[in-house]
């Protein structure tokens, strides 16, 4: 018993399937992001918001496909072992703890969205209990098995990806006045109302600071690699047809919601799914969706806890992190770093209990932010080390370096647009603080010595 609970941390399960990873990285970036702050994004670009979308999806395309480039090289390492690889422990440290800062930051919100969605039907519930109860929920789900785990998330983050696919056929049937007896506006709402750019072309790049935070998460596929049987050969598949179904799933849907109800009109406050399902005259339609939003947001705080233990584990590996924090279940769970994120999301809960309006402005920026430095230090990774590569890589970077040059360009403009960004002060503010600190004590931790650690 002693030594299955002593194991190295090397021996995390590899019993991820290719379903596994793909669905995994979607219930992580399907969540409150399109179902709820989609409002939000329209509201600020109008339909022509999907033209964000797409534009952050091509950069997201780059990312994933320098992480499996990377992959088919540096065969059972993951994403932050290939920034470590380029770039050192320091670098290594500070990205992985960013890493960890902005997944909890996003658990903690999406258990607490998932209360107040809860609260929908148990009003009489206060909010801080519900939030525990779907923390605790949670953390029961991560202490499986990671097969049993991923077989979960699977199905989990496929009741989200119907419900969508069936919003966008219901949504074009309505659309185009194929079901009988609903007001159809055609293509009335993309052309009034300030055209398809009410508030200029410009207005994209404005609404990429939210679109970023939709898509983060995206690279959650790069954590799975050590838990998954011949990722070098899977991740190229799944990335191909990854990136394809993200963009598709957010487009259509806002084209689908623009074309049925004038982006001035959305409610932010109320899903826009819930808005057009409800003007189609679509009874029940408010329970449908609400319990669609309880699955979305525990299926992005789900992706999110695997997201941070199972980075917590690899720092704890080459010594980033405290040893106690490697330790793995009889199950191959990371139990120590589940623990500490289990403290968290209490915390977290109970913070919000206090000052909730406060806390959800203070939280939503991180995540975004955060993700780019993720994305750059990916990017940067690629590029640096392809010169060194032992071997030709199964799959490639098309256009390298050009492209990773401009993808690291964009995502640096997009990060500038978050620091001036005067409603992200604090947020962003707390993020710079975080990284302050994270790289003085790199400096401190490794000041003893320069040399990099390879397994």
């Amino acid at each position: 018993m002693n030594n299955t609970n002593n194991e190295e941390p090397s021996s995390l399960q590899k019993k991820l399937l290719p379903r596994h990873i793909s669905f995994m990285a979607m219930g992580g970036v399907i969540g409150t992001g399109i179902f709820k702050g989609s409002a939000e994004t329209v509201g600020i670009a109008g339909p022509g918001v999907i033209f964000s979308y797409i534009f952050a999806g091509l950069l997201l395309l780059v990312v994933m496909s320098a992480i499996a480039e990377m992959a088919t090289i540096y065969k059972g390492k993951n994403m932050k072992e290939f920034i470590r690889e380029a770039f050192g422990e320091r670098f290594s440290f500070v990205i992985g703890w960013l890493y960890c800062f902005m997944w909890l930051s996003v658990c903690v919100i999406e258990i607490i969205a998932a209360g107040s969605f809860l609260q929908y039907w148990m009003p009489e519930v206060p909010l801080w209990l519900l939030s525990l109860a779907c923390a605790a929920f949670i953390i029961i789900i991560n202490t499986m098995s990671v097969g049993g785990y991923g077989e979960f998330e699977f199905w989990l983050a496929g009741i989200k990806i119907a419900m969508i696919i069936v919003f966008i056929v219901l949504g074009v049937c309505i659309l185009f006045g194929i079901i009988p007896g609903t007001n159809s506006p055609m293509l009335h709402n993309f052309t009034g109302n300030g055209g398809f750019f009410p508030n200029g072309w410009t207005a994209i790049f404005s609404a990429l600071l939210v679109v970023m935070f939709s898509y983060g998460g995206s690279e959650l596929i790069g954590l799975t690699l050590s838990e998954t049987q011949d990722a070098e050969k899977v991740l190229p598949r799944v990335v191909k047809s990854f990136i394809l179904r993200v963009i598709l799933f957010y487009t259509l849907p806002i084209l689908i919601i623009c074309g049925l109800v004038p982006w001035n009109s959305l409610n932010e406050h109320t899903s826009p799914f819930v808005q057009v399902l409800t003007s189609a005259g679509l009874q029940g339609a408010a329970h449908l969706i609400n319990f669609i939003l309880i699955t979305a947001v525990l299926s992005a705080a789900n992706s999110g806890i695997y997201g941070a233990t199972r980075m917590l584990h690899s720092m704890a590996k080459d010594g980033e992190a405290p040893a106690a924090l490697g330790r793995l279940s009889k199950k191959g769970v990371p139990i120590n770093s589940l623990k500490l994120s289990g403290i968290v999301l209490i915390a977290g809960s109970m913070i919000a209990y206090l000052t909730q309006e406060g806390l959800f402005r203070l939280l939503m920026a991180v995540p975004g932010f955060v993700v780019i430095l993720v994305w750059i230090s990916i990017c940067m990774a690629q590029f640096k080390l392809r010169r060194t590569y032992p071997h030709e890589p199964g799959f490639k970077v098309w256009g390298y370096p050009y492209i990773t040059l401009i993808t690291i360009f964009c995502l640096s403009l997009i990060a500038l647009m978050f620091i001036f960004d005067a409603q992200n002060r604090i947020s962003i503010g707390v993020c710079l603080g975080v990284l302050f600190i994270l790289i003085i004590y790199s400096f401190l931790k490794f000041r003893t010595s320069n040399k990099r650690t390879s397994s």
